[in-house]
């Protein structure tokens, strides 16, 4: 057997085989957040099953939060939104950006010809 036919036989492991859990488990921080920022999750070593899983998972997290902001009368009380599961080769979701008095009143003047 070749070097290329190993390395192509271990690229292509199920996921969920000890090999490529052995070799998830070896990546330092560094390279696990090297791998978020530049990973592309399509991609990613989960199969279809893990991925439709973890689907339904982040709709049912969803599905409770909602039920809670229903249920709850004051806005300031509500819950924040629930982060989704992390895929693979995808990095951590960026929190938007709130938009405040200063910059809505800027917002304002921009809209209103105040650029020019």
């Amino acid at each position: 057997m070749s070097w290329r036919r190993l390395r192509v036989l271990i690229q292509h492991l199920p996921p969920e085989s000890h090999t490529m859990t052995a070799l998830r488990n070896e990546l330092t921080p560094a390279q696990l957040a090297e791998q978020g920022n530049e990973g592309e999750p399509e991609k990613g070593r989960w199969s279809q099953l893990e991925q439709l899983v973890a689907a339904n998972y982040d709709a049912i997290r969803r599905l409770e939060w909602v039920l809670i902001c229903v249920n709850t009368e004051k806005k300031s009380q509500r819950p924040d939104p629930p982060e989704p599961m992390r895929r693979p080769g995808a990095g951590p979701r960026k929190k938007k950006a709130q938009l405040t008095q200063g910059s809505a009143n800027r917002l304002f003047e921009l809209l209103q010809g105040g650029a020019a």
